[in-house]
């Protein structure tokens, strides 16, 4: 709310962007009416399931956001710390694959007491990869997108942190260029479970046969993307890290889809 009318936004950041006052988050099942009369609230069922998209918090919105009053930076962090204690590495350097998987690379640092850097500089006017169509165009976009500071890296055993690995190509790509930068090691840490089913509700991962999760095991992606170590955070972990009991779509990671799919998803 602002004193010359009201604002909505996806995401709360965008609220506190227009010097807005938060007031609430619109409810599953409702219609919220904005006119001169001031707001008021239409519910569609009595029955709407709160199913907010868990990918929000890995991937999409901003970390400066509250989603349902989860923040969405510390759910990153968090889900970070406890990355590190399902899966720690002796190593020299942590660092992240900018942005989004930023707060989880502190975390896990943090938690196993590691030295943290900007191994991977990321150019600010490019665009993200993985929403994009094709596979050339996704691999342009990462060549254009990050740059690996020989500096920092060579001769040292990494851990590169990451939201997610949806099709796999790029965490390929990007722990190839670490190893020709010259490091001794590189260990795949990840933020989330593998995301194995694909999303019918906007996201663009339509296509189950290009998600590398549907169709390979741990060991297989590992090898895939030739780190020396690949470890996903579990699903419990990272509902864990939200520290709510909102309930969560967590239908890419599980198949377990609010609503009915083409073809039950498969």
């Amino acid at each position: 709310k602002r004193e010359d009318g009201y604002l909505l936004a996806s995401e709360s950041c965008g609220i506190t962007a227009m010097g807005g006052e938060f007031i609430r988050d619109v409810e599953p099942g409702e219609i919220v009416v904005i006119n001169e009369e001031g707001v008021s609230s239409i519910k569609t069922t009595k029955y709407a399931q709160q199913r907010l998209c868990i990918f929000e918090h890995v991937y999409f919105a901003r970390p400066d956001s509250n989603l349902d009053g989860v923040n969405v930076y510390m759910t990153r962090y968090n889900s970070g710390r406890l990355l590190a204690q399902e899966a720690p590495v002796k190593a020299d350097l942590v660092f992240c694959v900018p942005d989004s998987g930023t707060p989880a690379a502190l975390g896990y640092a943090a938690e196993l007491n590691i030295p943290y850097g900007l191994g991977i500089i990321k150019n600010r006017y490019a665009k993200r990869t993985f929403i994009e169509p094709t596979q050339d165009l996704r691999e342009q976009g990462v060549k254009t997108k990050l740059s690996i500071l020989k500096e920092l890296v060579e001769g040292k055993v990494v851990v590169m942190v990451d939201d997610s690995i949806v099709r796999g190509t790029t965490t390929k790509q990007i722990v190839n260029m670490v190893k020709e930068a010259g490091a001794k090691e590189v260990h795949v840490r990840i933020a989330s479970p593998p995301v194995t089913h694909s999303c019918f509700f906007g996201i663009n991962t339509p296509d189950r046969s290009k998600l590398i999760g549907a169709n390979n095991s741990i060991e297989e992606i590992r090898d895939f993307i030739k780190a020396d170590s690949l470890h996903f955070l579990s699903l419990e972990n990272l509902i864990k890290s939200t520290n709510s009991t909102l309930g969560y779509c967590k239908a890419c990671l599980n198949g377990d889809y609010p609503m009915e799919v083409p073809n039950n998803g498969i």
